[in-house]
């Protein structure tokens, strides 16, 4: 890879970050110059998919089942049109059944049809929809943005990097799904016995709570290095870091309110807590990580989900009864886990690095 310098009086047509071998600027053209094909699919009655078939139908957002018959056939890059995900960008090979909620696009002579496909990533289609209650993207009005592409044969060298890229991001993403299901089983296998001894929460911990804390408290920080932990359950259930800390040592965290109501973390360190995040000190005669993995599987029967704003509140959790072995089995089966859960972060963690370099070289590699 090299990288342009731009002659100081005129930044070239060119991007940031190129193949050695390719040199000169990008041509610009309407997005009609560069497609032999731009339309919205057609209309299939949902009686005609199932959950199985010979063609694959792909809607918006992706695919929706199967049917008997096809309306494309070969390689094409589908727009969602409709909806909250308008803009999402996906390529779909082979015979395929396309409906009228998402765009098909093909490229010609001027274009490579993957290469379309990150280009559009690149430029973030969803923004062009129109500001409705049911959002939607104009085909007219696409069709008149302005693209830049280079030479076919450097298009088709920025595809097929990108497309191993994604092929490596699918593998991650596959290793950790069968990590979460093995991790499944084992709990299954391992968790559930009928001889261990039965306890309520409220024997063997200390319930708690955190307090409210807002992004503006978070942005006033100076020097923040500990994380707030919220009712989210992305990021590790992160919303941002303080100065100071409320916790220290090993803990048990719940969401207390909302969707995400009677998800568990397992916590250790210094940290602090929101007021939608309930807290369990775990008495020392217990492994709190045990502890953990025991209530994960326990809470969602608890939550209060008839309600609006779903809730698992510290009088319900003090209330929940859990089995447990004796403190050796406990300290034994956790070592399996942290195992799993080790390797699981590991490859979490490369599944996120490959994801950023894709999101770097779509901002590099494209104008």
């Amino acid at each position: 890879m090299t990288t342009t310098k731009n002659n100081e009086h005129k930044k070239l047509n060119a991007p940031n970050l190129r193949f050695p071998e390719f040199q000169g600027e990008w041509n610009s053209f309407l997005i009609n110059d560069v497609c032999s094909e731009f339309k919205s699919g057609k209309n299939i009655k949902a009686d005609s998919i199932s959950e199985s078939g010979e063609y694959p139908v792909y809607g918006g957002n992706g695919l929706r089942g199967y049917t008997s018959s096809y309306n494309h056939e070969g390689s094409y890059v589908l727009i969602g049109r409709q909806g909250a995900l308008c803009g999402n960008v996906r390529s779909v090979y082979g015979k395929t059944y396309i409906t009228e909620h998402a765009i098909a696009v093909a490229g010609n002579e001027k274009s490579n049809t993957n290469f379309l496909h990150y280009l559009f990533l690149k430029m973030n289609l969803g923004q062009y929809s129109d500001q409705s209650a049911q959002p939607g993207l104009a085909v007219n009005k696409l069709l008149k943005l302005k693209v830049a592409l280079p030479i076919i044969s450097e298009q088709t060298k920025i595809a097929k990097l990108l497309s191993l890229l994604d092929e490596r991001i699918a593998t991650q993403n596959k290793i950790i799904e069968d990590l979460k299901k093995l991790k499944y089983a084992i709990s299954k296998k391992l968790l559930c016995n009928d001889k261990w001894t039965t306890y309520k929460i409220q024997d063997i911990a200390e319930i708690g709570r955190g307090r409210v804390i807002n992004s503006v408290e978070i942005d006033r920080q100076k020097h923040p290095l500990y994380p707030v932990y919220s009712s989210q359950t992305s990021n590790d259930g992160i919303m941002g870091y303080l100065d100071d800390y409320m916790f220290d040592g090993e803990y048990i965290t719940w969401t207390t309110d909302g969707a995400n109501a009677g998800t568990v973390f397992y916590r250790n360190g210094k940290f602090n807590s929101t007021n939608v995040c309930g807290t369990l000190k775990i008495h020392s005669k217990f492994d709190c990580y045990f502890v953990s993995l025991v209530l994960q599987q326990a809470t969602q029967k608890y939550v209060s989900s008839n309600l609006a704003n779903p809730k698992l509140m510290n009088n319900t959790m003090a209330s929940i009864k859990i089995r447990m072995p004796d403190i050796e089995t406990q300290k034994r089966l956790s070592k399996v886990f942290q195992a799993l859960d080790g390797c699981l972060f590991i490859h979490q963690r490369t599944c996120e690095m490959y994801l950023k370099e894709k999101h770097y070289l779509l901002r590099q590699m494209f104008i």
